[in-house]
């Protein structure tokens, strides 16, 4: 077994309410409501949530600083994208609330295509838009460690910066973690060079550990400067009490989904990304692939983590994840609907058997 692992879950960051199926009620998304999510995830051995990003969705700091302010170890996973924030803007803004947390920021960076022109960003081809958030996340890096930085880049520049509440050094914590997924052989680049955790939605075992390896090599090949690249896997877990009941669920969300074409569920379709398009694609591979990773909501518009899930009971779904773990995973984000009520399912069924 690989390094000691970690198990958030995900939090819906929508206006609209009902997301993959969730449960449509009135102030989903009021304070009362995620603070009850984050709570519950504390309560029931999770050790935070990603917080979904995007133009259209309230934004993902402000409800993490939130939340932070409302709970005592939950760990926000927030995503941005280096194309709505300037890098020491960025670097400022996380550090504080790294610094009044106590350490308890994590950040995904999101170089997908998003409603650019509504708040101003332009970029150009995938070459550009990889090249600018590997300047990014490297230009981050350098304000969180060093003091007094000089960065001229393609894309940014800063002169003599010092970004303060210095961060906090917590045993091999030098900052916090920059999560990144991606698919392309751009996206790798990046992810081999300077992500600290590369995130991979639910391929099966063989193709999650073909490109682990590639992306050991890669790290090597291109003299990769920071700690060894993590991995994590973002994907939704379906349990029920017995393996039938699973599966006879599963069957039940995908025929509802198939009435409204995905409506509410497909938030990864703007534009069809490389790691989005594999997910896809696996639909030709059969309806159930490994021992129970299932392909049949990609037909009907789940998209990203909601395009396979793992299926079965809270034994079945942890033997699939501890195959994943056994690859080189250690960060794990599960999710399914009703997330509140999913938390403390999954929470008190399968977490004791991945921990135990």
């Amino acid at each position: 077994m690989s390094q000691q692992a970690e198990f958030l879950w995900y939090i819906p960051n929508q206006v609209v309410a009902g997301h993959r199926g969730d449960s449509a009620t009135d102030g989903h998304n009021s304070l009362d409501t995620l603070t009850r999510h984050a709570k519950a995830l504390e309560a029931n051995g999770w050790t935070g949530a990603l917080l979904g990003t995007g133009w259209g969705r309230p934004d993902t700091f402000t409800v993490a600083t939130a939340l932070a302010a409302r709970t005592d170890t939950f760990e926000p996973l927030i995503a941005i994208r280096p194309g709505y924030w300037r890098p020491a803007n960025f670097a400022s803004a996380a550090a504080t609330l790294d610094h009044l947390t106590g350490g308890r920021v994590r950040i995904n960076i999101v170089s997908g295509k998003d409603n650019l022109d509504a708040y101003g960003d332009s970029e150009g081809d995938q070459a550009h838009r990889y090249a600018r958030t590997r300047e990014f996340m490297e230009l981050v890096r350098k304000l969180w460690t060093e003091e007094n930085v000089t960065y001229r880049g393609e894309h940014f520049q800063v002169t003599d910066s010092t970004v303060v509440p210095r961060i906090h050094v917590q045993g091999t914590r030098r900052h916090p973690q920059l999560y990144f997924g991606g698919a392309s052989a751009a996206a790798e680049q990046v992810s081999a060079t300077q992500a600290d955790v590369q995130l991979f939605w639910g391929e099966p075992l063989e193709d999650v550990r073909q490109r682990i390896e590639r992306l050991k090599a890669l790290s090597q090949a291109l003299g990769r400067e920071h700690a060894p690249l993590e991995f994590g896997l973002r994907i939704t877990t379906l349990v029920r009490d017995t393996t039938e009941q699973a599966w006879a669920d599963a069957e039940a969300k995908v025929a509802e989904m198939a009435k409204t074409q995905g409506a509410g569920w497909h938030d990864h379709r703007r534009a069809v990304a490389v790691g989005q398009q594999r997910l896809l694609d696996l639909q030709a591979r059969g309806e159930v692939l490994d021992d129970n990773l299932y392909t049949a909501p990609g037909k009907f518009g789940g998209g990203g983590a909601g395009t396979t899930w793992l299926v079965g009971s809270a034994q079945d779904v942890a033997r699939s994840l501890r195959k994943y773990q056994d690859l080189g995973i250690s960060k794990f984000i599960l999710s399914d609907t009703p997330y509140l009520n999913e938390i403390e399912r999954q929470g008190q069924q399968l977490l004791p058997l991945l921990r135990g």
